[in-house]
């Protein structure tokens, strides 16, 4: 029997398309926005933009630490600067320049991030950075944003073009179902109530909210009311929503595709600490590296997906 999703998709396109399409939407809009890339053109789909405004976009090479202290100098003279390459790439390779040149001095610089988590697949552990939101959300003044699909990709990066202050967008490579709508309107800071629910919250973000939305068919099955909320802005959080949805529900799970540490499982907890303490239980990498391997066979053996979520809601649930 198939499941009653309150979402559905007709078609599957990766986010980083939907970041280069934005990124190009962006450059039509502003003239200051200008692109950065460290040789990875075609993997940002950032070709589109270079190919329409080329004096506006800069080929730095395989100089990721070069290319963020001229993104920094491009955002002092009134640029926009979009810096792209893959995640692991632009946090741990480049961790000192971005707190020093662009987080420190509050430089108006848009950090894209692409290839994250397991997802990225037969790539390995190498690339498959699953600590870059911890380190990035930990900086003063860094804007955090993990969008969903496509189409919350590109409402994100327009969003990003117009917002002043330091950003780490991220996203991803495997291609992924499209289910929020083309016309949404991005909000920094607003974490989104997709399914209004009163038994336990998923507090879902990226690819995961995908999963979060099978889930709460799954669960919705057995009887369990789940609220879906989908936080795309990892920093600033939306405390209120979160506060609001779990005095309702009382517990709640979080799932990202990062690490449990440091990730948005963390920044719930805190938050919860500090207003109101409730059960909570964790979908996400567990203090391991990932390895080589196809997206979904990676999610599924790291925990990753909606049964691991079904599974988390029913322990909270018992600790209630």
């Amino acid at each position: 029997m198939s499941l009653d999703l309150k979402f559905t998709y007709t078609e599957k396109k990766d986010t980083r398309s939907g970041f280069g399409d934005g990124f190009l939407e962006a450059g039509r809009k502003n003239p200051n926005v200008v692109g950065l890339c460290a040789d990875l053109i075609g993997s940002l789909k950032m070709g589109a933009f270079q190919k329409e405004f080329p004096e506006r976009f800069f080929q730095t090479g395989i100089a990721e630490a070069n290319m963020i202290g001229i993104s920094a100098g491009l955002a002092t003279g009134g640029k926009i600067p979009f810096a792209g390459t893959f995640a692991n790439f632009a946090t741990g390779r480049v961790y000192d320049q971005i707190r020093q040149s662009v987080a420190y001095s509050n430089k108006n610089v848009k950090i894209c991030a692409s290839h994250a988590g397991l997802t990225l697949g037969e790539d390995g552990a190498t690339h498959q950075i699953l600590e870059d939101l911890g380190m990035m959300k930990m900086l003063p003044h860094m804007t955090v944003i993990n969008p969903c699909d496509y189409n919350q990709t590109k409402a994100a990066t327009l969003a990003i073009a117009e917002y002043e202050g330091p950003v780490y967008l991220r996203f991803g490579r495997p291609s992924w179902p499209i289910f929020t709508p083309a016309d949404q309107k991005f909000e920094i800071g607003k974490a989104w109530k997709m399914i209004d629910g009163k038994d336990v919250t998923i507090f879902a973000t990226g690819h995961m909210v995908w999963e979060a939305n099978v889930a709460e068919a799954m669960l919705r099955e057995e009887g369990i009311s789940a609220e879906v909320i989908n936080i795309h802005t990892i920093k600033p959080l939306d405390e209120e929503a979160i506060l609001e949805s779990v005095k309702k529900t009382g517990c709640a799970v979080t799932a990202e595709e990062h690490q449990i540490n440091g990730g948005l499982g963390d920044a719930v907890a805190q938050t919860l600490a500090r207003n109101n303490p409730a059960p909570l239980e964790y979908v996400g990498v567990n203090d391991s590296f990932g390895e080589s391997g196809t997206p979904t066979a990676l999610l599924e053996k790291y925990g990753l997906n909606a049964a691991n979520i079904v599974k988390a809601a029913k322990k909270a649930l018992k600790r209630k």
